[in-house]
């Protein structure tokens, strides 16, 4: 027999370590709010399985079917049990144990799904920001103030870029390029691109000064500017005291960037300040599906240019359920068999 190697004789503890830099590398393999979203309902269950003295981890399809209907007895929506059971199934599968047997909770929720449309359940969608909606938020936005000109950036960039709230936090000084017609800006990161290859938005100037999404972007730089700020994240905090950036020790980046839950914020108080209809309901998703909707109701709307653009992956479900909204009416197969 051939003589092991040191590498053979080594302990078989080892074959199930990982170093804190294997562990860290694959904390980022998933985006922050991804896991302090699966973090919260690893919790929640954790806390269910202690009180029902079941196990966690790992789970059996026992456990994970009467936790999805311990869920739909709250008269949850049937997408935050689906969240759910993903937050449960990362966790078996970053602890080793494979993909847990979800058959059991597949058919509950299965069955919830069909109670809950007919009892009237329906999904809660943010509202698509229409131009007209639009503009009456960015005329309550006070352009004298630093809160003012970031918020207005921060919509009319956003809106423009058909960008999702996290692709919008993340965006940093560098990864705005002028360019003769307007800017080109690169998003390095999405929900739908894992290994981060990136894509270049190009953002046109605007034909109204108030919602031009690259002049709004040069005064938020201006402003920037003037408070020493010429590299890091392109939006930052700004406290109650119109301090740029400041973080309260132990909360927030450290860097002072703003998360996706302040684009959200953002949105919606400029839409309650507009007096928009449900300004409650906006959120920072209304900006990616209002240009969604408007880009596709232009005259000469392409579909793959749409979808390349906002970063919707090709035959995108979700993209084309925004499209829908538009279609109902200017495609409308009733409106004309002469009624």
């Amino acid at each position: 027999m051939t003589d092991l190697t040191p590498v053979d004789r080594a302990p078989a503890t080892r074959d199930t370590h990982l170093s804190d830099d294997a562990w860290a590398l694959i904390d980022e393999a998933t985006p922050p709010s991804t896991r302090r979203a699966y973090r919260e309902e690893w919790t929640r269950f954790t806390r269910w399985c202690t009180t029902e003295q079941r196990t966690p981890l790992p789970a059996t399809a026992q456990t994970l079917a009467q936790y999805a209907a311990h869920l739909a007895g709250r008269d949850l929506a049937p997408s935050s049990i689906g969240k759910a059971m993903a937050a449960i199934t990362k966790a078996h599968q970053t602890a080793g144990h494979g993909e847990p047997d979800r058959r059991g909770a597949r058919e509950v929720l299965r069955g919830y799904r069909r109670r809950y449309a007919r009892t009237g359940g329906t999904t809660k969608r943010a509202p698509a920001l229409t131009l007209d909606a639009l503009r009456a938020m960015v005329a309550t936005l006070d352009p004298t103030t630093i809160v003012g000109v970031r918020d207005r950036a921060v919509i009319v960039l956003g809106f423009a870029m058909g960008a999702r709230r996290s692709e919008i936090a993340a965006l940093n000084l560098a990864d705005l390029e002028p360019h003769p017609e307007g800017i080109q800006v690169t998003v390095r990161l999405s929900k739908t691109d894992k290994d981060g290859a990136g894509r270049i938005v190009a953002v046109p100037y605007g034909s109204n000064i108030a919602t031009c999404p690259v002049r709004s972007v040069a005064q938020w730089r201006e402003a920037l500017a003037h408070h020493g700020r010429d590299t890091g994240p392109l939006f930052l905090r700004i406290d109650r005291h119109g301090r740029l950036g400041h973080v309260a020790t132990g909360k927030g980046d450290p860097d002072g960037r703003i998360t996706g839950e302040t684009v959200a914020a953002i949105v919606r108080k400029a839409a309650e300040a507009a007096g928009l209809d449900a300004a409650q309901a906006y959120s920072g998703h209304s900006l990616r599906r209002g240009f969604a909707t408007a880009a596709y109701s232009a005259p000469d709307a392409d579909l793959v240019r749409i979808a390349r653009h906002g970063g919707w992956k090709e035959g995108s479900a979700a993209l084309f359920g925004y499209l829908e909204e538009v279609d109902r009416w200017r495609k409308n197969p009733a409106a004309g068999i002469g009624l």
